[in-house]
Formats: structure tokens, sequence, C-alpha cells
């Protein structure tokens, strides 16, 4: 057995987007949001993604810009550490350690180097009390300190991060937690409580959800679970530290719990949301004077301004940022991986695209990339406007397959009412191949419901010729039916070819095999196998005691084999060519799905509250690779995703993952995978942040200013005083970088015109201001040398014969050029006076 040192398990998406308010640049041109582990940045006009800040070791629970440099951005995480980033490069700052988990962070500008984070009372998480916490950031050149300098602001205060607010200009910091609201003044360091009944005349809750306080004036917006129709509007006098007076504003609209209020950074208008999923802009002191955005998605979780005011956004349950103008318009719509409370489907991978398709929003399929880490776009297959109402049943997605080339999508939608039968609709979706864009579905007349019961399962069959296209459905009424796909006058048809029994029982399962010749249908402790050609029953598989749960054939070498599970937690093989029971283990399996590119197939087990992974082939008595704990609790989806590039990797315990990438589901609704330590690595090396010194941040304004001028330079000295024009740099990497970066990341074109083609323009004026002292020189040099020359005796000349033609080319040829530095130094050895040397040698 091969243990899981070389693969891990790692998170590769739907990390929440809506778990902490997003944070808007001051230019409102970045976004900035705390998803897992790291920070994801987007662009608000395009919605794609810039920036994965990476760096934390934990869950990041909240991002907020620094007041004294609205370009760079603190993030908080529960691993105790808070980290100074440059959000437009993606490059990290500095990290503070505050050594305790943090789990929500605000800061005022009045307060310089302070931040205020909220952490569990004495440190510990299992106490589930905490205390809002003033934070001395340490002004440090290092790009790591630790923060010692820590003081208690509110001992009791709650976790959510719309409980705390800053007042007034950051005079006083408001907190509401059950039904105390307290109001801590940091002039005079005294805090103030208000408290409300712990029950209304109606025996509820009288609890605060949120609170918001106005940046100009004393007041304090605070929502109150008693009064589901009102909001309570605080205007504090001046002398509350005396007599702690207070008048009070009640405001109606919302139904339900509001979830967060925000004012503008101007005080003008106050912006409110809860489970109605519809924006409400206030006007302040006109209260009766209201905006609304309805139909915005899921309930609103979380509302931010831009500094400047020019875009509100909105973060809902459905893992969604939605970024409204301030004209109440929506501008953007950045969606992530829909995390319901439960998966009907299966996970499943379009053969086309190569993305993974399951729930989403209510009555929809979402498409997400799984390179990408973005949610493509949502197919509405119940074509219903869903509403929001506890206890009321609506068509829910139960069901849904591919064929082999993704030309057709089938789907089973489901209505149970309390006091009738099941409503369902089974449709079957083409592809536009002429669009390339959109899904045309067919459906079988609405008054003809295709199986008198739930559906338990569906599956095409895989053809070779890609010409016939069948669909088989099982359903609790104790049928399995085929359906064959036609065509009319008016288009593709699809009709029921044949419809099977099998001695009363209700069938659950069904699988093709991967050459689509064995059709195999399970009825509840019996297995049955078809010919899909003729519709006759084959053979019928015994098996140990127990429902089938889980059915799949062997593949390739292996496709002699069928896979089982039972409810009595038996993991069967049966060899199809003896018609007999190859092997069985007893293990509780809760997944079992083979890889369609190759023999090896996966068992999720559950044990001990845990989920164990185990990945083998069916003719072999030996699991290829076993991973224990993969996560906590049961994992109940998962699929084999064919890779892009093929891993060649030569370990033998990561051999499984070179043509297939597995993924699964947990109960927390988390996307993981198993990954190699090279591919890890590899990634890694990819989205490595660029070296910086002096803890200042490389920016491409930067790179064209600052290295090509030092690169210039250095030309310069190393050339001296050659006169000699070099080219202009224009394959420098300070033009690269410039052409590489993204557009919205540069400074508007005029600004940056003029100098970069000044760093362009050769200096010609300084290298002929240099070399001029260096002509005068030589002049100087030359008429001393004629001088010389003419008091030297003419015997000189008689001396020395005059060279010959040949004598002076062979020297012309081997003599080399001498250089202007050489010709000084030659000329001044010249003039030097040797007449010492005829003295010592007579």
């Amino acid at each position: 057995m091969v243990g899981h040192g070389e693969i891990r398990v790692v998170h590769r998406g739907g990390s929440k987007l809506h778990f902490r308010a997003p944070t808007i640049s001051a230019d409102s041109c970045f976004l900035a949001c705390a998803s897992g582990d790291c920070v994801k940045v987007f662009s608000t006009s395009t919605e794609e993604c810039i920036h994965h800040l990476r760096g934390h070791t934990d869950l990041v629970t909240g991002t907020l810009l620094r007041p004294s440099n609205h370009l760079q951005l603190y993030s908080c995480s529960l691993d105790g550490t808070i980290r100074l980033w440059d959000f437009t490069d993606g490059i990290l700052i500095k990290t503070f350690v505050v050594n305790l988990p943090i789990y929500s962070m605000v800061a005022s500008a009045k307060h310089e180097g302070v931040v205020f984070v909220v952490t569990p009372t004495h440190g510990d998480k299992r106490s589930g009390l905490f205390q809002l916490v003033a934070v001395q950031l340490p002004p440090s050149p290092q790009q790591q300190g630790e923060v010692l300098d820590l003081s208690a602001v509110i001992d009791d205060v709650s976790s959510n991060p719309a409980a705390t607010a800053f007042g007034r200009e950051g005079e006083f910091i408001a907190s509401v937690k059950g039904s105390r609201l307290e109001v801590y003044f940091f002039r005079k360091e005294k805090s103030f409580r208000f408290s409300l009944k712990e029950n209304n005349e109606k025996n509820k809750k009288n609890t605060f959800t949120c609170v918001a306080c106005h940046p100009k004036d004393d007041c304090i917006v605070v929502f109150n679970l008693m009064m589901t129709l009102l909001l309570l509007l605080f205007i504090l006098r001046r002398n509350l530290n005396q007599k702690k007076e207070y008048t009070y504003l009640t405001l109606h609209w919302h139904h339900a719990a509001v979830s967060s209020l925000c004012f503008t950074p101007q005080g003008t208008n106050l912006l409110s949301g809860g489970v109605e999923s519809v924006l409400v802009q206030w006007r302040y002191k006109q209260e009766n004077q209201k905006d609304f955005l309805p139909r915005l998605g899921g309930a609103i979780t979380h509302i931010s301004v831009s500094p400047d005011g020019v875009l509100f956004c909105t973060s809902h349950s459905d893992n969604k940022i939605t970024v409204i103008k301030n004209n109440v318009k929506v501008s953007a719509v950045i969606q992530g991986l829909v995390k319901g409370e439960r998966v009907r489907t299966d996970l499943l991978v379009d053969p086309r695209s190569k993305v993974l398709v399951l729930n989403g929003r209510p009555g929809h399929l979402q498409f997400y990339s799984l390179q990408r880490d973005k949610l493509l776009y949502n197919l509405d297959i119940v074509q219903q406007e869903f509403i929001h109402e506890d206890g009321l049943q609506q068509f829910e997605v139960v069901h849904a397959a591919f064929n082999s080339s993704g030309n057709w999508l089938a789907t089973v939608e489901e209505r149970q009412q309390k006091s009738a039968d099941v409503e369902l609709h089974l449709k079957l979706w083409a592809f536009q191949e002429q669009t390339q864009s959109s899904w045309f579905f067919w459906q079988f007349h609405p008054d003809w419901a295709p199986h008198e019961a739930q559906v338990t399962a569906l599956s095409f069959c895989p053809s070779a010729d890609h010409q016939t296209t069948m669909l088989v459905s099982t359903s609790k009424d104790g049928h399995f039916k085929a359906w064959a796909a036609g065509s009319d006058t008016e288009g593709p048809s699809w009709s029921c070819d044949f419809v099977g029994t099998y001695h009363g029982l209700v069938p659950e399962r069904c699988c093709f095999s991967a050459d689509g010749s064995l059709l195999a249908v399970s009825f509840q402790k019996v297995v049955t196998l078809w010919n899909p050609n003729s519709w006759e029953l084959v053979t019928t598989l015994s098996q140990p005691p127990g429902t089938i749960r889980h059915l799949c054939f062997g593949r390739l070498s292996c496709s002699k084999y069928l896979l089982g599970t039972t409810s009595e937690n038996l993991l069967c093989c049966w060899n199809l060519l003896t018609c007999t029971l190859e092997w069985s283990t007893a293990v509780e399996t809760t997944l079992l799905l083979d890889d369609p590119r190759s023999e090896n197939v996966a068992a999720f087990s559950f044990q001990e509250g845990n989920t164990d992974l185990f990945v083998f082939k069916p003719n072999e008595p030996r699991p290829l690779f076993s991973h224990k704990a993969v996560c906590s609790g049961r994992v109940a989806r998962a699929v084999f995703a064919p890779r892009e590039e093929l891993l060649e990797a030569c370990e033998e315990s990561s051999q499984w993952l070179n043509l297939s990438q597995l993924y699964f589901l947990t109960p927390h609704m988390d996307l993981m995978t198993f990954t190699t330590k090279v591919e890890e690595e590899r990634l890694m090396a990819s989205s490595k942040p660029l070296v910086i010194n002096d803890s200042v941040a490389e920016t491409p304004f930067s790179l064209l200013l600052g290295k090509h001028r030092r690169q210039h330079e250095n030309e310069e000295r190393v050339l001296s005083g050659s006169v000699e024009a070099s080219a202009p740099p224009q394959g420098s990497s300070a033009v690269r970088e410039l052409l590489q970066t993204p557009a919205h990341v540069l400074p508007s074109t005029s600004f940056l015109c003029s100098m970069f083609v000044q760093s362009l323009l050769v200096s010609v004026t300084d290298s002929r201001s240099k070399n001029k002292p260096v002509e005068e020189e030589m002049a100087s040099d030359n008429e001393e040398e004629d001088s010389e020359e003419e008091m030297e005796p003419s015997s000189r000349s008689e001396r020395a014969p005059p060279p010959t033609d040949s004598t002076a080319a062979a020297t012309a040829v081997a003599a080399p050029a001498l250089t202007k530095a050489e010709l000084r130094e030659l000329k001044r050895v010249r003039r030097l006076d040797l007449s010492w040397l005829s003295g010592v040698c007579s």
C-alpha cells in the first residue's frame, strides 16, 4: 500500500467570496475580498481576478485599506498575523505577528498606526468570548515583526464584523452584542452601555444584529430583531456623558433580519440589506425618501462603499459580489462557486469545455472553470422565478447527465408537495453548434410524466459512432426506461424505446460499460445485465446481503469487471466472463467512481468521523494509493476531471494522477483536489511575488523611470569617453515590463508619454561636454610633441632606416589601434627626463 507522502490535499476553488465585506480601492478600480486563506483582488470593470495575495496559513477574516496609504491593504487571519500588501502589484510588504487568532478588524485615519481587532478573550477560542483590542503596529523596517503593544478597549464584543463600527471620524467606536449597545469614547477613555429588555411582548428575542455610525455626525444606526420592521436610529447628544440622553427615530421597510448597514463617505445616504436581497438606500434626515435595487440574487450578507462614494458592493449568500454604481444600477457581478445547502446532482465534467457542472442557484446548473476558479455561466433549468419564502416547495434539479460528446444534457427536476404526488420533468438539452454559446431544451408534454415516482438515476449510452444517442432512467415506480433520440420536421425529438422491470423490485442504480455493449441495473439486492441492442436480459449477479448503492464498470484492461457497494458496508467485484464474485471486502464506502481515462477506481470510505480515500485497480489486490482523513465528515460528491496537460510523474504514488485529477466536495461545500509536491511547487513558483528592497513596492512606473535610468548610467560609465551613440534600448527589460503589464494598472498615456520618450533618447550633449577637455588636452599634447621633435637632432632620422612598403603594411596589420587613454599615457612617458640612465650605464 502506497502512502500519501508525495501527494497532498489542497483547496482548489469554491472559497467563500461573501465571508467578509469586500474592500474597494480609493479610485474604485479594484476590489479585494477574503477568500479562504488568501485575498483575491478583482477589477471592478472587467470582473477578472488580477492577483491572489497568498501568505496566510489560515482563514482570512478581514481586509481594509491602510488609512495613511490607500495603495496598500491590511489583511488579518486566524493564523494570528496582520499582513500589509501592495494590492495593485500583488506584493507582500510586511507581516505583523500578533500571536492571537483575529476574527475581524477595523481602523480609522484618526488613529494612525493602530488597528482594532477582535480576538478571543485570554486567547481561548473555546470560551466563545471576544474582546476588542487596539494593536499598535511597530514602524520597523524589517519585513516581519512581532506586535508587543496590545490594549483592550471593550471587553465583551461580538465576533461578527458588522457589530463594530467607528463614528464621527474616529472619535468613538460602537459595538453591539445581544441586547446591549456599547459606545467607547477615545478622548475620555470611557464607555457607555444601552440595554434593551431580553424579550418583547410577543416573547421574541430582543437582539441587535448590526451597527453603523455616521462619519460626520453623532449618529448610530442599529437593527433590532425585536422590531423586524424597524431600523433604530440613535442620535447622540453632546451631553451624553453627563445625562446619557438620546433621541431615536424608527424606520420601516425590512420584514426580516438586516445583515449589514453602511453609510456613504459623506454621510448623505444609509444603505441596508438582508434576506430580501434588496438594497435599500435611505436619505439621511430625509428618511421618507428611499431608493430600491431588488432581485440581486441571494440574501445580502455585507455592504461596502468605496472611499470616493462612486461604487457600492453587496455580498450575497450565493457566493456573489455585486458592484453597484452610486445611481443604484448594477455595473458588474463577481460570481464564485455557488454553494447551496446540498448538491442533488453528481459532480459532472462537460466533455466539450472540460468545466465542472453541478447545482448552483435554485433551479439552475452552474458551469464552473476549474483552471480559472471562476463561474462561467448559469443554465436555468426550471425556468421559473424563485420565491424567497420559508416552507414553500419549489422545483429542484435532482439529476443531470452528459452524453459522451457533450452535445446532449439530460436533467430531471422535481417538486414534492406535502399532500400530493411528486411532480417531475425530464428535459433534454441540445448544445447549439452554430452559436457555440447556448442550450436549447426539448421537453416531453407537460401533462405526461416520464415516471410515476421519483427518478433514482440517469445514464447515457457511450456510443462509439456518436450516431445514436440513448438515455436510461430508473425510478421508484419499479421501471427503468430507455429513451432514444430521433428527428422530425421540427427538429430533434425523443421517444421511449424500452421499459424494463424485474420481479416488481425498485431499480436504484444504472450504468453502461465503456463500449456501450452492456447495461447494468441494480434492483435492490440484485444486479441485472441487459443488452442495449436487443434489450434481452443477459444474466443476473448474486451478491452478499444489502441493497446496491453504487455501480461502475471497469475500463481498458479491467473492462471485464463490475464493481458495486452495498448497504451492508461491502465492496464487491464481479467477473463478467465467469459471472462470479471475484472478491469482496468489508468497508463502508460512501462513494465509488471510475476514471474514464484509465483503469483506476476511487473509493471514499467513512470511518470514525473522517473520510478515507483508496485508489485501486480491480485486477490488483493492493491499492495503488491510500489517504487517511482527507476531510472530516462524509464525502458525497466527487469526479475525475481530465488534465489539459499530462502529468509526467515517475513516482509510483502519483502515477494515478497522470491522466486525470480527482476533485471532491467536503460537507462544508469546499472543492478539494489532490496534487503532487512537484506540481504544487511549480504553481507556487509561477505565482511567486517580485523580490523588493527596502520594503518598497516596485511598480511598472518605477521600472520605467528607475531601472532603465540606472542601466543607462552604467552604460555611460563603461563607455566613459566614447562619443559613439548607442541604439535606443528597445529590447530592455523596462520596456518589456511596460508592454506586458495590464492596461488598467498603468497610469494614463498622456502622463507616461513624455517620460517614456525621454527615457529612450540618448544624451549626446553630456558626452560632448565630457569629451571637450579631453580633446583640449590631446591638442596641447600634440603641440608639445611637435616642439620636442623640432628640437631633437636630425641624426635620429638618419639612424632609423625608412621602412619599406611591406614592413609598413605588416606593422599596420599587426599593431592594434591604441585607445585614447593609452595614447595619453604613452606621451606622458615620452616626456619624462631619462638622462640619468646614461650616467648609470657608463
